[in-house]
């Protein structure tokens, strides 16, 4: 690895692959460099749930608003197609608080793109007929909302990276940047570039940490995502659906179950014993249904739950993509379309400062 290359991806996961095809579609001469196998971080711990809607979060939802258009236009790449599935996103509102949070944030959400609004009880119940007697006074739903396989994007993503002129290195892991000099150390040798981009999802901080960033990613967090044993047959098609005061979130994965409820921590063991007690409160009919770990990995994670993404000026430049906070797989085409845009100083079509790491952000 002793030739120059002018930009350098750090992160071969679904983000990281999607700024290499970018960059490299617009003629940029791109290596990507990724530890272990491609989608092998935090691409790999994803429900396969891309949605527009991100409650409270107006720029994480504009991000995944312009991501969803490109998802759908990805069949018209050769060789690149994507499964989506309509399924539509559901969240349940059991406090009035949680409505009023609602429609204070949704002007926001509508100015971002959003396609979401309030449904009465009884459409809630209709949409999701599993769910049982649990107290409820509104929902929100959000047509937008589709079950994929993170897999086969990020497959597409590095197909079409490679068929643009990337050069994609797998088992690579990088042990130092300089990004004064534009310099990385694997452990395969050293290569320069005129440019270098952080999109180490979980890996990011001592990166972002060697090129002087100070962005405050908390410690990287452990997801687990939990299976049911086969449903009941018959049982109907569901929207994803997330309880919004347990955080249960569940959507049907061929005859069962997939679920996630925010992070296991150390005791898990008592997380699992809390998830089932959720979910039989929540979903009488499937009371009792064993549980089992469908998937786990490291997620990176930022204080509010948004995506970093910017621009440090050079040459050499340094930029980053990181922080995204479960969201990266809704995120991930805007991410690689805007740190593209940064780098060759093009209008990215929004406001990318609300993104970068700043005062605001880290203060």
């Amino acid at each position: 690895m002793s030739r120059d290359s002018r930009v350098v991806v750090i992160g071969g996961g679904v983000i990281g692959l999607s700024i290499a095809f970018h960059l490299a579609e617009a003629g940029v001469d791109v290596t990507l460099l990724e530890r272990g196998t491609l989608g092998s971080g935090a691409s790999r711990a994803t429900a396969d749930v891309v949605r527009s809607y991100f409650a409270g979060n107006p720029v994480s939802s504009a991000l995944a608003v312009r991501s969803l258009d490109a998802y759908r236009a990805f069949p018209s790449r050769p060789g690149t197609e994507l499964p989506l599935r309509q399924v539509g996103y559901l969240v349940l509102f059991s406090e009035p608080e949680q409505v009023a949070a609602f429609e204070a944030d949704l002007p926001a959400q509508r100015a971002a793109g959003v396609d979401v609004g309030l449904i009465g009880v009884e459409e809630a119940r209709e949409r999701n007929p599993l769910i049982g007697d649990v107290p409820l006074v509104a929902a929100a739903y959000s047509p937008d909302a589709y079950i994929s396989d993170t897999t086969a994007i990020v497959t597409a993503y590095a197909r079409a990276a490679e068929q643009a002129g990337a050069a994609l290195r797998t088992g690579c892991a990088v042990t130092a940047i300089d990004a004064e000099a534009g310099r990385i150390q694997t452990a395969d040798g050293e290569i320069s570039a005129d440019a270098i981009v952080c999109a180490a999802g979980a890996w990011s901080a001592a990166l972002v940490r060697c090129a002087g960033v100070d962005m405050p990613l908390t410690d990287p967090i452990e997801q687990e995502l939990l299976t049911t044993d086969p449903l009941p047959p018959a049982t109907p098609d569901i929207p994803v659906t997330l309880h919004a005061a347990t955080g249960l979130l569940v959507r049907l994965r061929g005859d069962r179950l997939l679920i996630g409820m925010g992070y296991p921590g150390p005791d898990r063991e008592s997380w699992r014993r809390e998830v089932a007690e959720r979910l039989a409160e929540t979903y009488p009919s499937l009371a009792g249904l064993a549980l089992h770990t469908a998937v786990t990995g490291l997620r990176d994670a930022s204080p509010d739950k948004t995506a970093f993404i910017g621009h440090r000026p050079g040459p050499p430049a340094f930029l980053y993509a990181t922080g995204f906070s479960g969201h990266g797989l809704c995120n991930a085409p805007a991410a690689g379309e805007l740190v593209r845009d940064l780098y060759l100083d093009q209008d990215p079509g929004m406001d990318v400062a609300a993104l970068a790491v700043s005062a605001k952000r880290t203060g």
